[in-house]
């Protein structure tokens, strides 16, 4: 939706923990090409996309058994 990582501008120096990132979020794919070190708040802009995915895949099964188990029909 338009976030990007920009660079990091602040002239302090501070101690970053990176995380290693999925590039294709495959996580059976460990190959050094489909990795990459990014900050943890880079990490959360690149796999954005992919939660929201799997938010809404989860909310629409918790719904269909809904229906299913304690709809009108139950």
């Amino acid at each position: 939706m338009g976030l990007k990582p920009k660079p990091h501008t602040d002239s302090t120096v501070r101690a970053q923990p990176l995380a290693a990132a999925h590039r294709d979020h495959d996580t059976s794919n460990n190959a050094d090409a489909n990795l990459a070190a990014f900050c943890q708040r880079c990490h959360m802009i690149h796999d954005r996309p992919e939660h929201q995915r799997r938010r809404w895949r989860t909310l629409f099964r918790r719904k269909a058994l809904g229906d299913l188990f304690g709809g009108p029909y139950a």
